[in-house]
């Protein structure tokens, strides 16, 4: 008799205890679910669809790239109209699916690549400290060409504008580079009009435009948002970049 208790308050215990550990798994398999859940909503709140019927700009990236030159137009033109209404695609692009180490370290996962790119409205062309692998890369020069027959712009910023004389596709057009490099730029590619960039940010001829690049690079993001679209929608985008606390910061004393 007294065996029998011990063996039903055993019996009991482990029921007991199986139970509450039943109830835990569940309780935290809920809890998964429900962070996972969250974090999902989170991402799927953030992601800006490729829409067919919006103009795509194309953002060309390598090894090396400055990573300012890539994240200033995606700034600018990822932006919605006040609405919330998405006008563009901006989409990364790269000759191979590969991750893409910025000059800073960043690294980056392109969209597309040479040969899936979709059609593009407008390619912004960057730069690195070292252009020489660029400029002696068959692959980019050609991928620049076969998209300047389909967009209407084409925008480089610091020494992208090598990439531009490289490709030969905006001869007899005015261009700007960075600070200090325009002589060279000019001797290099003589067919190119290059404008004195100790004077010149940023400068427009037809459907190609430049800047010096680096932080410069908003310019002329900025600029051809405003093209294609309007003046109050740039406004708005610089507002929401808060651009006029950079433009009129000061240090403020203790």
């Amino acid at each position: 008799m007294k065996i029998l208790k011990i063996l039903c308050v055993a019996f009991l215990t482990f029921f007991l205890l199986n139970c509450n550990s039943d109830k835990s798994k569940k309780d935290s398999d809920s809890e998964f679910k429900t962070h996972k859940e969250i974090s999902t909503d989170t991402l799927t709140k953030h992601l800006k669809p490729f829409k067919t019927e919006l103009p795509t700009i194309g953002l060309l990236m390598y090894n090396g790239v400055l990573q300012t030159e890539v994240t200033a137009t995606s700034d600018v033109f990822s932006k919605p109209t006040e609405d919330g209404t998405q006008l563009f695609n901006v989409v990364t692009i790269a000759e191979t699916e590969n991750l893409i180490t910025t000059e800073e370290g960043l690294r980056f996962v392109p969209d597309f690549t040479f040969e899936n790119c979709p059609k593009l409205e407008a390619l912004f062309v960057p730069s690195a400290y070292d252009m020489y692998a660029q400029v002696h890369n068959k692959n980019i020069i050609d991928f620049i060409k076969k998209k300047n027959e389909e967009t209407k712009y084409v925008v480089s910023n610091c020494g992208g504008a090598q990439l531009i004389g490289t490709s030969g596709i905006a001869d007899g057009k005015k261009i700007v580079t960075w600070i200090g490099g325009g002589e060279q730029l000019q001797k290099d590619y003589p067919n190119l009009i290059v404008q004195n960039d100790s004077l010149v940010t940023y400068v427009e001829d037809g459907k190609f435009s430049s800047s010096n690049g680096n932080l410069a690079s908003y310019i002329s993001a900025l600029n051809l948002v405003e093209k294609m679209t309007s003046k109050a929608h740039r406004e708005f985008v610089e507002s929401y970049l808060y651009l006029d606390r950079l433009q009129n910061w000061k240090s403020k004393e203790n």
